[in-house]
Parts: structure tokens; C-alpha cells; sequence
């Protein structure tokens, strides 16, 4: 398989993270957003929404959407439930993700990080933190007393989380008042085939 990725991308590294864990090798290609390299012609033939990660699969076809290509990993593994509503509770901590907590968490840190902050973005910061935390809230609730997300087994919900929620402090988010959030942190990086964010890509991948 191919991985299409721009390497401080959490939504790319939440593929890396589950395909460390699988043990599952992999060729890296970055693609440099800041260059707009995900919106050339070829790119889009990958994914026509002009966005990383797409994982090219031994096929040929090619999967968008980190969210839709963690669940894709994830069948058959240890990662994601067999029964009916396990697998419905990760998908609605996966869709959570991606409409409460990363337009929030992400976006600030992708501002503060890789662009520069307009007047425009300025205006929105406030608003965009205060969800951000919102979100942060709502994930410190949920952990309190539990070990992970769904049914106490680490999952892909797990990975779909913490990708963002792990750096957000590059996004000015304090993460100390997140108690049950912080234990939570440290047990996903407890787990076997954990690899972290910013090692380089040719660290990370897997020789194919």
C-alpha cells in the first residue's frame, strides 16, 4: 500500500499510528499542502476533494478520508468490535472527531503553526477555542472512570482522537485541567506499535 501524507498531518498520522500498530508496511509519499501539491491535476485523480491522507491500496484504489481509512484497517483486527452497537459507539466517537473536535483543535493549530494569522483568522480564534474546549470537555467526561472510549478496549476511536487532542497544545489549548484526558493520553502511547507524530517519515514507515 501507498500513503499520501503531509507528515505534521494528524489526520495522516492517524493512519500511521494504525498501521504501525498492524504491523502493516507501507510505502510514504509526502504531498506538501503548503505548496498546494494535494490540489494538482494528478493529485485529484487520487482524491478529488484536494485532501491528504489517501492510502493507495494493493489494487490501486484509492481510499480518502482518514476516519474511512482507519475503519477499513481496522476490520477483522482488535481495534474495532465485532458486535453491532461496540462498532456504532466507535463510530459515533469517529464522527464526534470530526465535526466537534477537529474544525477546533486542528484548525487553531494549523493557523498558529502554518499560516499567518490574518485578521480574518483572528476573529475566529476565540470562537474556535472555546469549542475546542468544549470538545475537550466533553472527552474529559466521558474518560472519567474509564480506561478508553468504547467498551474499555483501545480502538480506533482511540486513535481518531488522540491524533489531534496529543498536539493541541501547539494550538494554545492547556491541557492540565484535563485530568482523565492526560491518563488517557499516556495509555495510548503505552500501546504496542505506538510511533509519535514528528519522527521523520522514512523513520516511520515500514520498508515494502
Amino acid at each position: 500500500m501507498t500513503l499520501y501524507d503531509f507528515a505534521d498531518s494528524g489526520n495522516g498520522y492517524k493512519v500511521r499510528l494504525m498501521l504501525s500498530h498492524l504491523g502493516t508496511a507501507y510505502r510514504y509519499v509526502e504531498v506538501d499542502i503548503l505548496r498546494g501539491e494535494s490540489r494538482t491535476p494528478e493529485f485529484l485523480v487520487k482524491n478529488p476533494n484536494g485532501r491528504i491522507p489517501v492510502l493507495e491500496l494493493d489494487d490501486g484504489t484509492f481510499l480518502s478520508e482518514s476516519n474511512a481509512i482507519l475503519f477499513y484497517l481496522a476490520e477483522g483486527s482488535r481495534y474495532l468490535p465485532e458486535d453491532r452497537l461496540g462498532r456504532a459507539h466507535v463510530l459515533q466517537w469517529m464522527f464526534f472527531e470530526q465535526y466537534s473536535h477537529e474544525p477546533n483543535v486542528a484548525t487553531v493549530r494549523f493557523w498558529l503553526k502554518h499560516l499567518e494569522l490574518d485578521e480574518e483568522r483572528r476573529k475566529r480564534m476565540a470562537e474556535k477555542t472555546t469549542l475546542g474546549h468544549a470538545a475537550l470537555s466533553v472527552m474529559e467526561r466521558h474518560l472519567a472512570g474509564r480506561t478508553f472510549f468504547v467498551g474499555e478496549t483501545y480502538s480506533i476511536a482511540d486513535i481518531a482522537l488522540y491524533a489531534y487532542t496529543h498536539v493541541a497544545d501547539e494550538g494554545g489549548f492547556d491541557l492540565s485541567p484535563y485530568v482523565a484526558v492526560g491518563a488517557w493520553l499516556e495509555r495510548v502511547r503505552a500501546q504496542p506499535g505506538y510511533v509519535p507524530l514528528h519522527p521523520s517519515c522514512a523513520e516511520l514507515a515500514r520498508p515494502a
